[in-house]
């Protein structure tokens, strides 16, 4: 296979290169509102698709290469830290990055490292399936709700594995002939859970049927990549995959499918705003639930060869209703975004969440500004008003951040939005994106 990088080296002697974040945990970002918002933006590679592909790599001693990665971001960043120190060689360059996990050193992954990102619970079925072992941190408490990883565990555990939970860490072992094909029936629909067996599940020995598995297309993306390495897989996108475990899996050349949460977010501040947006390499079809309620707001998307173009159809949006649900349902990474754009609207809109139990955190913040929220139980009445204003706000998960940007480019007068750090998690280049196509937004180094 020809490399993305001539001189790439294996082993502990290769460089990452992957440009880092560089912030102060005090840094701000600053909206002065009331700009439309028109000109192109180009979308990056979904994150959480490409955390899930660079621990796919460590099922290989061969070069994996991915291609539209969003190297930038701080999730990323922690995920190659964490490869890096179980030993895997890694390059990046713009978009571009290199794994190779023919020389890992060790099984461990110490909760220092997991503690930054939950999504490193998935080295768990690659290193247990392909090394016989694995003892991975479990992760820290997150903002937005709990996220167990019982279904993860209970699942290796009916392929054949013997785990122990001790001082704060899944000790995982396969048997001698290694994991074994099983049937594993999911009592609730978790994306992590149906990620971290398909890996597993690629070496192990037989057929292994994951029901009531999830459905969204980071998983799909995964699966695919995955059947290019050499894995035998059905049923990707539906409720019943099946995988035929294979002796070993080979490099792969994969290009990581655009990020419909970074493509949904702009779309609504396109509506919020009043502009024209053209979101450059975005698929439509990732989010048909949220656009129908798009659509009813009053927002017009359609889709331009790879293009997504966006605009306001009417002189306000409507309000409207809507329950986030696990993929093809409306996402719950939508739903702070949808509900800043609910505070301007026409009318009244609810906003139920069923997926976490504690992501209205934003809801104080953008009242802050003026909205008027009434939240009940898991549901939230929001009641739309003539303007906003600005005023001093603090972002409290990376979903939650990104609203309130949302909301500064909209309120009257200056908003500045404190711990972007949640945002730079999940939001590539940001400031630059949307101030390329007129916001007035400015980054401020924390003093």
């Amino acid at each position: 296979m020809e490399s993305l990088f001539p001189d790439f080296k294996l082993g502990k002697s290769a460089t990452t290169i992957a440009p880092q974040v560089k912030s102060s945990s005090l840094d701000k970002i600053k909206i002065i509102g009331g700009n439309p918002l028109n000109g192109t933006i180009p979308i990056s590679g979904a994150k959480n698709c490409a955390l899930k592909l660079m621990c796919a790599a460590l099922l290989t001693e061969e070069s994996v290469y991915f291609e539209n990665s969003p190297n930038t971001l701080r999730d990323m960043n922690s995920q190659i830290e964490l490869l890096e120190y179980l030993g895997c060689a890694i390059k990046c360059e713009g978009s571009l990055m290199a794994i190779n996990a023919s020389a890992i050193e060790t099984y461990t992954a110490p909760y220092d490292i997991v503690r930054k990102m939950r999504g490193s619970i998935l080295v768990l079925g690659p290193l247990l399936t392909r090394f016989g072992q694995a003892k991975v941190s479990l992760p820290g408490g997150c903002a937005i709700g709990t996220r167990p990883v019982d279904l993860h565990i209970k699942g290796l555990e009916e392929m054949g594995a013997t785990i122990t939970l001790d001082d704060g860490y899944i000790n995982a072992t396969a048997p001698a002939g290694g994991l074994q094909g099983a049937k594993i029936l999911f009592p609730k629909v978790s994306v992590g859970a149906t990620e971290n067996l398909l890996m597993a599940a690629t070496l192990a020995k037989g057929e292994t049927v994951l029901v009531n598995a999830a459905k969204e297309p980071e998983i799909i993306d995964l699966g695919e990549c995955l059947i290019k390495m050499g894995a035998k897989i059905t049923g990707l996108g539906t409720e019943t995959i099946r995988i035929e475990g294979v002796k070993s899996l080979k490099g792969v050349r994969h290009s990581i499918v655009p990020d419909r949460i970074e493509t949904g977010t702009y779309i609504i501040a396109a509506g919020m705003t009043g502009g024209t947006l053209r979101l450059q390499n975005a698929r439509i079809e990732h989010l048909s639930a949220a656009l129908g309620f798009l659509s009813q707001a009053g927002i017009e998307v359609e889709q331009d060869k790879n293009d997504i173009i966006v605009s306001r159809e009417v002189e306000r949006l409507q309000g409207v209703d809507i329950m986030t649900e696990p993929y093809p349902g409306f996402p719950t990474d939508l739903q702070a975004q949808f509900m800043a754009m609910l505070t301007l609207a026409d009318g009244a809109g609810m906003v139920t969440e069923t997926i976490f139990e504690n992501r209205f955190m934003h809801v104080p913040e953008l009242s802050r500004m003026g909205a008027d929220i009434s939240v009940q139980g898991n549901s939230a009445i929001v009641r739309g008003v003539k303007s906003l204003k600005g005023a001093e706000v603090m972002a409290t998960d990376l979903r939650a951040s990104v609203a309130l940007v949302l909301a500064g480019l909209v309120a009257e007068g200056e908003t500045t939005v404190n711990r972007i750090y949640h945002l730079e998690r999940g939001y590539e280049d940001i400031v630059g994106k949307l101030g390329g196509v007129g916001a007035n937004i400015s980054r401020v180094s924390g003093e």
